[in-house]
């Protein structure tokens, strides 16, 4: 996979943990907490569709998005949480984003940096999860968006601040944005997570809500 320069040397097996390299800034909290109300609303909506979603994905039904399924520790309870989210397959690598505000499962993934990917069809992947900077995640939606058409219709529904997951757009082979500085400030305001495939298993699933 090609990486942003410096990005690789700072992954390996010993590498500290991705809160303490990569702790937003006062800045970055500040962009994240100005959530676009389309983006709120937005993600109210599709968790009614959670229970639906988890069922039709690990039965192997498609769900008209590149959707997993994310089971995460719970950062109070500690019991593991699952739910459905929109993954990028990019160059080697597995990309989350975090379009619909600080969630359980955000906040759950930035605790334990660490999860099971289920994709569809039941098949499970731990993975380790490493919060990029909103340099480095820009210059991944970039390049993985950059090849597909720019949709007027929706930058207009979106607008300036609202965008919708990179695993999203990148399905349906289109984007809103344009240079890196975009979607350098999209990645403030919607942070994106590496996910890296383990060999052990991380935590054992149980149902339940985000936390």
């Amino acid at each position: 996979m090609t990486r942003t320069p410096g990005l690789e040397s700072e992954r390996g097996s010993d590498a500290p943990p991705a809160d303490t390299r990569h702790r937003s800034s006062t800045a970055d909290r500040s962009a994240r907490s100005q959530l676009d109300l389309r983006n709120r609303l937005a993600g109210r909506f599709l968790r009614l569709f959670n229970p639906l979603a988890r069922t039709l994905i690990s039965a192997g039904i498609p769900t008209g998005a590149p959707n997993v399924l994310l089971t995460v520790s719970g950062r109070r309870s500690g019991r593991a949480r699952t739910v459905p989210v929109a993954m990028l397959d990019f160059d080697g690598g597995w990309f989350v984003q975090a379009c619909y505000g600080e969630t359980g499962w955000v906040g759950n993934l930035r605790v334990a940096r660490q999860a099971i990917v289920t994709r569809s069809g039941g098949a499970r992947v731990p993975v380790r999860a490493i919060e990029l900077s909103p340099e480095e995640a820009g210059d991944v939606l970039r390049r993985a968006l950059a090849p597909f058409r720019r949709s007027r219709v929706f930058r207009a529904l979106l607008g300036p601040r609202a965008r919708g997951p990179a695993g999203v757009m990148s399905g349906f082979r289109i984007r809103v944005d344009d240079t890196l500085e975009e979607y350098t400030a999209a990645a403030r305001r919607h942070p994106v997570f590496e996910l890296q495939p383990m060999t052990e298993t991380p935590l054992a699933e149980e149902g339940g809500s985000d936390l």
